[in-house]
């Protein structure tokens, strides 16, 4: 499981259903829960908190340039790239944080992905969970 610090920088509700902004790195993440602030006491702006996200569910982009509606996006350089037969390992850099992300050997040949390239991992806000920092 991939995670890092960050910090609640604003909350859209509604219903029982919360849309987070957090800041970490100096980058802007964004993700979804089912809770409000009025059923969670950790919801609040300013809030430190712990992002989470499955290594599976990080996508790899190389020469990215265009709009596209995956709000998480961290641009970072291959540290490690260990292939498998069929799912391949690849270790970000991201801002001296290492980010893992587990995509196909055959998506990391069509890439040519290469230690040091420089990439943007794109991770879907409803994949992005948070805990509670105490």
């Amino acid at each position: 499981m991939n995670r890092f610090s960050a910090k609640i920088v604003n909350i859209e509700s509604a219903g029982h259903i919360s849309l987070i902004d957090l800041e970490a790195c100096g980058d802007r993440f964004t993700c979804v829960v089912i809770e409000t602030p009025e059923t969670a006491a950790y919801l609040r702006v300013g809030n430190g908190v712990t992002i989470m996200f499955k290594e599976t569910e990080v996508s790899i982009a190389k020469n990215f340039d265009g709009q596209i509606s995956l709000r998480n996006r961290l641009a970072a350089t291959i540290k490690r790239i260990e292939k498998g037969a069929v799912l391949s390992k690849i270790t970000l850099d991201y801002h001296g944080v290492d980010v893992v992300s587990i995509i196909t050997t055959r998506s990391t040949r069509t890439l040519d992905l290469q230690v040091g390239d420089a990439v943007v991992g794109l991770i879907k806000a409803n994949e992005v969970s948070i805990l509670a920092e105490s």
